[in-house]
């Protein structure tokens, strides 16, 4: 992404975890429609394929299988995306994960390590593969999406999350603060409630009237869009976008 680009996204390509549904998915459309070559990453493929070819776009979407917990299938999911389509100009971090039982009380380790893996451990994997393609080349923009829950701890989102996405804040900060003289650009985003499918994790369920209130996948994706066609000059190292009913104190 140079400044001679002024802002368009045609043919930048895009990796985005966690796809196949809710935010990632929300933002591949953006993107897409933006004029990216989007592939998409999940572990079920099945779910992918069918998400990827939800997306409207001049190219279609790509479906790539990837448990981004896993360090080997991180590096074959960006080996395969360079080799298909080309060097990864935009990653955006989304998958994660939660669990019901989530109260310190009732947190097990095995509940704990899940949490870490998929949402600290997961961040890393793909932004360290990433870089190692973008620093050669002096450009790229990296976007994690993290949670209002990693900067504030909150009780709803239970200690084992909230671990995670502190860590996810200070990992994005971190690097951001070490990349930006290589000409690459990472912003964590910090979202409140977004009406996707974690919520069904929630110990009580979320009736419809809430739903429709709560950020939507779709909103992330104008944002990351947004973000993405931004002058090469400008940095935005954090966002924090709550629905209109949320406070943020």
């Amino acid at each position: 992404m140079t400044e001679s680009n002024n802002g368009s996204l045609t043919g930048q390509i895009a990796v985005i975890t966690g796809g196949s549904s809710g935010i990632g998915l929300g933002i591949a459309r953006a993107l897409a429609a933006a004029g990216c070559r989007v592939a998409i990453a999940g572990r079920n493929l099945d779910r992918l394929r069918r998400a990827a070819e939800s997306i409207a776009s001049a190219e279609p979407a790509r479906a790539f299988p990837c448990d981004v917990t896993c360090r080997d299938q991180v590096d074959r999911l960006f080996a395969a995306v360079e080799a298909e389509l080309g060097p990864v100009d935009i990653l955006v971090n989304s998958a994660g994960a939660n669990v019901r039982a989530r109260r310190m009380a009732e947190l097990t380790p095995e509940a704990w390590d899940q949490l870490v893996r998929i949402n600290l451990d997961g961040v890393f994997h793909c932004m360290q593969a990433a870089l190692n393609s973008m620093r050669p080349r002096g450009t790229g923009l990296i976007v994690n999406i993290c949670s209002v829950a990693g900067k504030r701890a909150l009780p709803l989102a239970g200690p084992g999350y909230c671990a995670a996405k502190f860590g996810v804040s200070a990992l994005g900060l971190a690097a951001a603060a070490e990349e930006r003289g290589r000409g690459i650009r990472i912003t964590t985003i910090y979202p409140g409630e977004v009406n996707t499918p974690i919520l069904e994790q929630r110990p009580e369920p979320v009736p419809p009237e809430r739903l429709a209130e709560m950020l939507q996948p779709d909103d992330l994706g104008k944002i990351v869009a947004f973000l993405a066609q931004l002058p090469p000059r400008v940095i935005v190292p954090e966002l924090v976008v709550v629905p209109a009913y949320q406070e943020y104190l």
